[in-house]
């Protein structure tokens, strides 16, 4: 396994660096593999949840590879999904998460958020009663261009969300990262609103594996490290979580102040 190449802390949240992104990935497929097997040896069962970006393909690829893993025994949830947008459609979460992952390792169950539900709050609700009746093991998760986890872009992200899972407007700049990322051919296509699991669903989850490879991400996670903990980059909520680690190369890393270091 490809070692760091810079290590660090920033409050209870652990960071490690890697020469590149190719290494991230399998670093983080390693990562979560081994978390899975150790799981699996104690438990009859696990619950996951991934998240559908650009940002997480080669971490995918890498755990889709990995042997000795009895996904026969594992739950998986994503992370979010547009309204309005078909389980079909080349622009669906779900669709690119079972092509990348569920269609190959085949979970034992796969629960998918319906984008085209006639009532989105009703969605909602049914989702959060499956996240409830299997409570999560592992988040796998990136960090938005502005800081954004799932969909809680920082307009309406909410640290104590009484809710599990909720209809938001995306941001604009989560819009332009959406076609910059090919998933639309303008900002403008990409649709307004989304169903997403809250921040306090994602960090229920014991054990949080962040992926954030790439040059467009370098500014979010200078915030995410530095700034003050607030919905103004909902990332800065992984620094009070003990169970996280943030992947990144250095890309994404080239921000990062270097008085962190002595965190």
């Amino acid at each position: 396994m490809e070692e760091p190449i810079r290590t660090l802390t920033v409050e209870k949240m652990r960071v490690q660096v890697y020469p590149d992104r190719g290494c991230l990935g399998a670093a983080v497929g390693e990562a979560v593999a081994t978390k899975m097997r150790d799981l699996l040896s104690k438990k009859r069962g696990i619950s996951m949840v991934f998240a559908a970006a650009d940002s997480q393909k080669e971490f995918l690829e890498n755990l889709g590879a990995q042997p000795g893993i009895d996904w026969g025994r594992v739950t998986a949830f994503h992370m979010d999904e547009y309204i309005g947008v078909a389980g079909t459609a080349p622009q669906s979460f779900g669709r690119w998460l079972r092509a990348r992952l569920f269609d190959k390792v085949r979970p034992g169950s796969v629960h998918l958020l319906d984008g085209m539900a006639k009532d989105p709050v009703r969605e909602c609700d049914r989702y959060a009663a499956l996240l409830e009746s299997a409570p999560l093991d592992l988040c796998c998760l990136g960090i938005g261009e502005n800081g954004h986890l799932a969909f809680n872009d920082p307009p309406v992200a909410d640290f104590k969300d009484p809710k599990a899972v909720k209809v938001v407007e995306i941001d604009g700049t989560s819009q332009i990262q959406q076609a910059a990322e090919g998933n639309f051919a303008r900002a403008a296509d990409v649709p307004k609103d989304a169903l997403t699991l809250t921040i306090p669903a994602l960090l229920a989850a014991p054990s949080l594996f962040c992926s954030v490879p790439g040059p467009r991400k370098a500014k979010a996670v200078r915030a995410a490290l530095n700034d003050p903990i607030s919905t103004a980059c909902p990332a800065t909520a992984l620094r009070g979580h003990a169970g996280t680690v943030v992947y990144l190369d250095p890309d994404s890393a080239s921000l990062i102040d270097t008085t962190l270091a002595r965190r």
